[in-house]
């Protein structure tokens, strides 16, 4: 049982399910229901909350009413349980942005120890290290794994650490395309794996390499793993995290295009300035956790 008033409960519900009919579903409602209850807080506010698209999205307006939403129903929970009603909150829901090589290295294993400790259920979103802070400015979740330092608006930053990165590819790979050594010429001619169009990783290496503008061949692979696994089967060459490198490195299906360069990111954890025992346990978890993971100078 939840005390949110009906019509807040039914705006998060559609945006976080992604329309009106899922929203329902959710809900136990009929979408006729959600979609009286939108327009009657949108008549309320004197306000457009919600575009009806798919999935259906936040105005400006919307965005900020689901912050305080979110906050809401995270305070709520807390609430409840200190007053032994959690039977009626059930069980808390984090949502929380990580960027995808986090996911795949040393962050499941915080969620995993707040899962038992504090039967938290997560809503995980996979975002760049570079964008995830949009997500927390729109509401979409508590908190978030970034590369930028600066807080935003009504949130705290505590420092995780540096994930490293290397240049890999396979031996046949670099035989093929840097035998001569790595340069504007052969990183112009050598196939790139990309993990969407936001990943700035390799055009960074580029950079740190030569100024010349390069228009490389490119795999898109939105995977960590499937990274790692193209570039062993030669599809390219990649920035992958040192973490996931030394069973490829031990076996030889992977090396390094250049053993002096690297790049270093720093993550830090960004959550919500409230009060809020959960944020203040999954703090907690991600800070032990990235303890272990990942560096601590650059």
């Amino acid at each position: 049982m939840s005390l949110l008033n009906p019509q807040l409960a039914a705006f998060a519900a559609v945006l976080g399910e992604g329309s009106f009919d899922a929203a329902a579903q959710r809900l136990s409602l009929t979408p006729s229901a959600i979609s009286q209850r939108i327009k009657a807080l949108e008549d309320r506010l004197g306000q457009v909350l919600i575009l009806r698209r798919t999935p259906c999205e936040a105005t400006p307006a919307g965005k900020r009413l689901l912050g305080s939403v979110q906050q809401l129903r995270l305070l709520e929970a807390e609430t409840l349980k200190a007053f032994h009603a959690a039977s009626d909150a059930g069980p808390t829901l984090a949502a929380l942005a990580v960027n995808a090589d986090s996911l795949a290295t040393w962050f499941l294993s915080a969620l995993a120890d707040l899962h038992e400790r504090h039967q938290l259920l997560f809503d995980v979103r996979v975002e760049d290290q570079d964008h995830s802070t949009d997500l927390l400015r729109d509401g979409s979740v508590l908190g978030a794994i970034t590369a930028i330092a600066k807080p935003v608006r009504g949130c705290v930053v505590k420092k995780l650490g540096v994930m490293r990165y290397l240049p890999i590819a396979s031996p046949a790979f670099v035989k093929q395309y840097f035998a001569r050594g790595v340069d504007a010429a052969s990183l112009a001619k050598a196939p790139m794996l990309v993990f969407n169009r936001k990943d700035e990783l390799q055009w960074r290496f580029i950079r740190s390499v030569t100024r010349a503008r390069l228009a490389p061949p490119m795999h898109y692979l939105p995977s960590s793993t499937a990274f790692v696994e193209g570039a062993a089967l030669g599809l390219g060459w990649a920035m992958a995290p040192e973490s996931m490198l030394e069973k490829p490195f031990a076996e030889g299906t992977l090396q390094s295009i250049a053993p002096k360069r690297w790049l270093d990111v720093p993550l830090y954890w960004q959550h919500w300035a409230i009060g809020s025992k959960t944020l203040d346990c999954i703090s907690e978890a991600l800070l032990g956790a990235s303890a272990q993971a990942l560096r601590h100078r650059a």
